[in-house]
């Protein structure tokens, strides 16, 4: 048995509760991808916040605390701005939200790139701040020392090669990747380098179908796309985005809701109960007692 922490949703306020540990493991996603098959594809959604990784918990195999939430939650114009406290305090959240899903976070731009030992004391701090269970990285064969370093020394990882958000101020776009054959065998090489210092799955986001297969074909790792191929061994789409959340979204993203809809029009009912003053009624107000 192992204490974790729940949320009552009567109140909406965390408890702690014993509940056993059910967590899927790094070599239990390593085990779904059999002599380059897998026969269960891995369900990755992006979570920043207790409740919502409550929500999705039961339902995927990987819950990603993104750096998006620059975007999605502080409005930042891009992941670059994110800080090591952001991730770390919004890495808890989601780990305190869930039992079930391995919690990978996002390493900011910044911490990770100087050296191996700096990635290495950013992704500890990480994981001792949050009890994720790894921590991913954006870059190709360059990052493969640092990726071969943290293994080595504990710590899972997760790669990130294609399109590259905070690489934004190089790539000047966030248009899809390899059109061009030497950007093709790039994407390639960056992912086969990464597998070989042990990375255990790597994201290809916003590449051309063909190059997303001969990744996934070429690597040991677990491949997950985003804007990549169905024939991935996974997915990944950040929440917001495919519950509708958004005016506008990538090309590769398919609404499964429209809730900004939804919502607009709870706070539109609510807003004219209160001008009305039909709200609170007798039902949501207190009465004195006999």
């Amino acid at each position: 048995m192992s204490t974790t922490y729940t949320l009552d949703t009567s109140t909406s306020r965390a408890n702690p509760t014993p509940a056993p540990m059910k967590r899927l493991t790094v070599p239990a996603i390593q085990r779904r991808k059999q002599a380059g098959v897998t026969e269960q594809p891995v369900v990755m959604l992006t979570a920043y916040t207790a409740r919502m990784a409550q929500l999705l918990d039961p339902h995927c195999d990987m819950l990603l605390v993104g750096d998006s939430l620059g975007q999605v939650i502080y409005g930042l114009p891009s992941t670059v701005p994110v800080t090591l406290e952001m991730m770390a305090a919004h890495g808890a959240a989601v780990v305190r939200g869930s039992y079930h899903s391995i919690v990978v976070i996002d390493m900011p731009f910044g911490s990770y790139e100087a050296s191996p030992e700096a990635a290495f004391a950013s992704a500890a701090r990480l994981l001792k701040e949050t009890g994720a269970a790894a921590v991913k990285l954006e870059g190709g064969a360059a990052m493969a020392p640092t990726v071969r370093f943290l293994t080595e020394r504990g710590i899972p990882v997760v790669g990130h090669v294609g399109l590259t958000p905070q690489a934004i101020n190089i790539l000047g776009s966030y248009a899809a990747r390899g059109r061009s054959d030497s950007e093709a065998d790039k994407i390639v090489s960056d992912a086969r380098a990464l597998d070989e210092a042990g990375a255990f799955a790597i994201v290809v986001e916003g590449v051309v179908e063909p190059i997303a297969i001969a990744v996934t074909e070429a690597v040991s790792a677990v491949v997950i796309g985003i804007g990549a191929s169905a024939r991935c061994d996974g997915q990944v789409l950040v929440t917001e985005d495919m519950l509708g959340l958004f005016e506008r979204t990538a090309r590769f993203v398919k609404r499964y809701e429209n809730l900004a809809e939804v919502i607009e029009n709870a706070v539109k009912s609510y807003a004219g109960e209160v001008r009305e003053r039909s709200f609170p009624s007798a039902d949501q107000t207190y009465a004195p007692k006999d």
